[in-house]
C-alpha cells in the first residue's frame, strides 16, 4: 500500500514539475510590443549608467552627451513605435513573474 502511494506521489510531482505551462525551458511567445518594452527597459538602464560613470568622471562631456543624444534617441523610436502598435490594438503579454 505503501509503495503504490509513494508512485501516485512520485507521478503527481513529476506531472506538476513538468507541466508544460510551468515548465521553465519553454519560452512563451513574445509580441513586438514585449520585445519593444525590454528594448526600452535595456536603454533606460543604459542611461542610468550612463549618467552615473559619467558623474564618476569616467567620461569626458562631449563624450557623455554624444552617447546620450544617441540612446535618448532610441528611446524616443522605441516609444513611438510601441505606441503606434497600442494604437492599433496590438498589445503584449504582461509576464506572470
Amino acid at each position: 500500500m505503501g509503495m503504490i502511494a509513494g508512485v501516485v506521489l512520485t507521478l503527481a510531482l513529476f506531472g506538476y514539475m513538468f507541466w508544460p505551462e510551468k515548465n521553465p525551458f519553454v519560452q512563451a511567445d513574445k509580441t513586438r510590443v514585449d520585445y519593444l518594452r525590454e528594448r526600452k527597459d535595456a536603454i533606460y538602464e543604459n542611461l542610468r549608467d550612463l549618467n552615473f560613470e559619467f558623474l564618476a568622471g569616467k567620461y569626458p562631456e562631449p563624450d557623455y552627451m554624444e552617447q546620450r543624444a544617441g540612446l535618448e534617441d532610441e528611446a524616443a523610436r522605441v516609444i513611438a513605435e510601441m505606441e503606434a502598435l497600442e494604437a492599433r490594438g496590438v498589445f503584449g503579454r504582461r509576464s506572470r513573474a
